[in-house]
């Protein structure tokens, strides 16, 4: 059950438990200023115009484009990339 919740994961995408924790962490913190510009423009439409939208853009690309890229060196069946719809 713990190498389910803690290891199995971060090694679909070729990284270690740190390794994937400090990523996670990346992304959580551009997600947050992300909202946080979305929260401004909703209540200023003429502030933060592109943040939100140049965030999303920028965390798709290193999440999927750059991470196909890293691991296309690994077998198929070791592989498994998924998306948050």
């Amino acid at each position: 059950m713990l190498k389910r919740l803690f290891i199995d994961h971060p090694r679909t995408v070729d990284e270690g438990y740190f390794e994937h924790m400090g990523a996670a962490l990346s992304f959580s913190s551009a997600m947050a200023r992300g909202s946080l510009a979305c929260l401004v423009h909703a209540i200023v439409p003429g502030l933060c115009v592109t943040t939100g939208s140049r965030t999303v853009q920028a965390l798709h690309d290193r999440m999927v484009l750059n991470r196909k890229r890293a691991v296309t060196h690994a077998p198929a069946d070791q592989v498994r990339l998924t998306s948050v719809s």
